[in-house]
């Protein structure tokens, strides 16, 4: 890797997490308007991120279900 790149660590709720994921993992990278590739690389690049380093990709339903919610409840607009 680049020495001048930088790692970032960003530390995020679990149901976050969890909603970014089940959003993500259904999207056509190839329809999301962006302006520049690496856009889409850097989607890529969350979603591999949660999809292999966490534990995510076995959530249920119903466990999305409650993410949303308590994700929704913080929504203050």
């Amino acid at each position: 890797m680049d020495p001048s790149l930088h790692v970032v660590r960003l530390d995020l709720w679990r149901a976050d997490a969890v909603v970014l994921f089940d959003w993500l993992k259904p999207v056509d990278f190839d329809a999301v308007p962006i302006t520049h590739p690496a856009g889409k690389q850097a989607l890529t690049d969350l979603l591999t991120r949660l999809e292999h380093e966490t534990d995510i990709p076995g959530v249920t339903q119903e466990q999305i279900d409650v993410a949303r919610e308590e994700v929704a409840r913080d929504m203050g607009w």
